[in-house]
């Protein structure tokens, strides 16, 4: 009996344990996962220090013709002392000499026989960058769970760590099965075909942040799908695309069940991607994809995702929906969730105008999905949907409904 996407996805969560750990150096820790918690052990800035070019001044001198004694660039190590009457020259990021109460600019100050004319009504500590301000000691900046972009590199730099623990890059395995696939740098006869979904989940799996196996096309027989699976299986996640159909030459599930696989779920009410299996062969997560272009690759977002942030530690691990409007008014059948592929431009979500679970123009036309329940037959233009965009990722700390009602 088909499950719900719903109960897949608890399926898929409750199953699913985040990958082992490693230490690496913060240059390689891009689409990783924290493992460890990050606090600062020093202020940012650890000293206070000028945002401006300009003059360090005292606020009594407000108005007055003041004498430039010294000029301080970023990295000197000044100890002069600033006095009343005077005036040091200071660049931008440079440590702010004793004695000095705020900066002014050079654009706000006018040469004079001796040294410059300060403006009137002096504000203390303008231009000033105060030690602490962006980040004080102790203050935590990054927590376990936490996925490290370019942005989290800027702090773990701020920081002087060079080192982080992580969680290690979900290892995957990728085959297709069938007698008429063959790749993209062989040829085919008038009868077969070119395998589109092995090259296009190997993509995305790296887009992903995984370490990615291609283990080749397998052929419609038990005997092939064994050596396959049989060199996937030391990883942590094996992603098959066709023969899990109830056809004569689907063999995809017969053959994994020869190495004691534990199917969790082999149909699901989804439309396209009913036959979608997911499992494990001890330690190793299995994930039975339709051989269908489109509906392998929507499913793969849908389930592939989901896993795959799972065992990277993610904390936000759930796919979080944009909310959106409908470009058109839309129709279908009904009866089982549909998924629809489209464009979002930012405010509304346009369907393709023609698509099918074999096709694959609709992929590379498609930024996005939909979800729509099973009981809806029709969407209005203007109404609200949730859509799940292919291109970018949002994602959530806790399970958000991805539904279009």
């Amino acid at each position: 009996m088909a499950i719900s996407v719903e109960s897949a996805l608890e399926l898929i969560y409750t199953n699913v344990k985040k990958t082992s750990l490693q230490i690496l150096p913060i240059e390689k820790c891009l689409d990783y996962v924290l493992a460890q918690d990050v606090v600062a052990t020093h202020n940012l800035p650890p000293f206070d220090n000028s945002a401006m070019d300009g003059y360090a001044v005292k606020l009594e001198d407000s108005g007055k013709s003041v004498k430039v004694e010294a000029t301080i660039f970023a990295g000197d190590n000044f100890s002069g002392i600033l006095n009343p009457g005077f005036a040091i020259k200071i660049m931008t990021g440079a440590k702010i000499p004793s004695g000095a109460q705020c900066i002014v600019p050079i654009e706000d100050t006018q040469k004079s026989t001796d040294g410059v004319i300060l403006p009137k009504n002096l504000v203390i500590s303008r231009h000033i960058r105060l030690a602490g301000e962006d980040i004080k000691k102790e203050m935590p900046l990054l927590y376990v769970g936490d996925s490290i972009n370019a942005h989290q590199i800027t702090l773990l730099a701020s920081q002087g760590i060079s080192h982080i623990k992580v969680h290690k890059a979900p290892r995957v395995a990728l085959f297709a099965s069938g007698n008429e696939l063959k790749m993209h740098f062989e040829q085919v006869t008038a009868y077969q075909l070119y395998n589109t979904n092995t090259p296009t989940l190997l993509a995305r799996a790296k887009e992903l942040g995984c370490q990615v196996e291609f283990i080749g096309t397998a052929q419609d027989s038990l005997e092939d799908l064994k050596v396959h699976i049989k060199s996937a299986l030391e990883c942590d996640l094996v992603i098959t695309s066709g023969g899990v159909s109830v056809g004569d030459a689907d063999f995809t599930k017969e053959a994994f069940s020869d190495f004691g696989y534990k199917i969790l779920f082999d149909k699901i009410d989804i439309k396209p991607g009913k036959p979608t299996t997911f499992g494990k062969v001890g330690d190793t997560l299995i994930l039975n994809l339709p051989g269908n272009p489109l509906a392998a690759a929507l499913n793969f977002e849908l389930f592939a995702t989901s896993i795959i942030r799972a065992l990277s530690g993610a904390k936000s691990k759930f796919t979080n929906p944009i909310i959106a409007k409908m470009k058109i008014n839309y129709t279908l059948r009904g009866g089982r969730r549909s998924l629809v592929p489209g464009v979002f431009d930012g405010e509304f979500f346009t369907p393709c105008e023609n698509f099918a679970p074999g096709m694959v123009t609709p992929l590379g036309y498609a930024n996005s999905f939909i979800m729509i329940d099973e009981a809806c037959k029709a969407l209005s233009e203007n109404v609200k949907v949730k859509v799940i965009s292919t291109k970018f990722s949002f994602t959530s700390k806790e399970y958000k409904s991805l539904v279009s009602l």
